[in-house]
């Protein structure tokens, strides 16, 4: 059954209305005004970069050297 809370009892119980959210897909939360927020979880499958892969083939120590370079030209340019 999905949670229904007020705005305030939200505040103090953050941690567990969204616990509750995750758990039962959402989470209503009504203001004394009169409006209503749906509070659901984010889904994630993991990082974007999850499966890419590179061909790539770098010197040993180029990646270094590059980012040493880049790094002394970024504190010439201040």
């Amino acid at each position: 059954m999905m949670l229904v809370t007020t705005y305030s009892e939200a505040r103090k119980t953050l941690a567990s209305v969204l616990d509750r959210a995750k758990q039962d897909g959402s989470v209503l939360i009504t203001r004394a005004d009169g409006s209503v927020f749906r509070l659901t979880p984010e889904r994630t499958e993991g990082s974007p970069f999850e499966g890419i892969g590179t061909t790539i083939s770098l010197p040993k120590g180029s990646l270094k050297e590059t980012l040493a370079s880049l790094k002394e030209e970024m504190a010439e340019r201040r």
